[in-house]
């Protein structure tokens, strides 16, 4: 009777991860940074958006009760 070989479970990697990989051989470092550095750059641009729309909201509101005080 022959031993029985072990099994070995692997984790099987998440959809990211596996992203991340096909990313780093397709990609060299110097094209992932700049890649990362534009989304963190339009991530910025959309948050500057929202407080430009807040800011607007809140001088509209002002400038209404500023002339129905006068």
């Amino acid at each position: 009777m022959q031993a029985a070989t072990p099994v070995r479970a692997t984790a099987i990697p998440s959809v990211t991860h596996a992203l991340r990989a096909v990313e780093s051989l397709l990609m060299g470092g110097g094209q992932r940074t700049a890649r990362r550095n534009a989304w963190t750059s339009v991530l910025e641009d959309r948050r500057r958006a929202k407080d430009r729309v807040e800011a607007q909201h809140v001088l509209e509101a002002v400038a209404g009760r500023a002339s129905r005080a006068t």
